[in-house]
């Protein structure tokens, strides 16, 4: 599949979506739905906060680059992920662009009522025709953390985690993660 041609009605809207609005193309359609409501944002906040340790970059545990709502340019799809992480043996450097052509390693959606659909029926299977290996999905109101690997191009869960759990979550699994510090107030 080619990206969206530039003169693309599509990708013209696409373009022209206020900046108030998280504009995404999913199979050929314009996505908009408003920024993150303030649970949704605390939790993203909270996550790559915890991450962190990954993104440093030569210091254990190391090797990836995090990245907060990226603009992902996935063929003919436009896809924006709450979170999203390259291996640096895959993308060394993080490239001076807005949007980035090279699939992420992992990516972690935070579901909202009016997103869950979508990340998890239209959003998932995109992301695993690209390879993508890890996905992570939370939804803060029901105190959840869901974490799926792709394997033989089928999203595996790999584990379902509730409320105030100690995680070790695959690709991160490295550190431990005390998942009650994501729903923290």
């Amino acid at each position: 599949m080619n990206a969206p041609a530039k003169d693309d009605e599509v990708y013209q809207q696409f373009l022209a979506a206020p900046e108030y609005k998280v504009a995404e193309i999913i199979q050929g359609k314009l996505i908009t739905h408003p920024r993150r409501a303030s649970p949704h944002a605390r939790v993203a906040s909270l996550l790559g906060g915890e991450l962190h340790p990954f993104s440093r970059g030569g210091t254990a545990p190391g090797g990836w680059i995090i990245l907060d709502e990226p603009e992902l340019h996935l063929a003919q799809d436009i896809l924006v992920p709450d979170l999203a992480g390259w291996r640096r043996e895959r993308m060394p450097e993080m490239p001076r662009v807005a949007a980035f052509e090279l699939a992420p390693d992992w990516i972690c959606e935070v579901l909202s009522p009016s997103t869950a659909a979508m990340d998890r029926v239209d959003k998932l299977p995109i992301y695993g025709r690209h390879e993508v290996t890890h996905a992570w999905l939370i939804d803060p109101l029901a105190q959840t953390l869901e974490i799926l690997r792709l394997t033989q191009s089928r999203w595996l869960l790999v584990g379902t985690h509730h409320g105030a759990a100690k995680v070790r979550a695959e690709p991160f699994d490295a550190l431990e993660l005390d998942s009650s510090v994501l729903w923290a107030g």
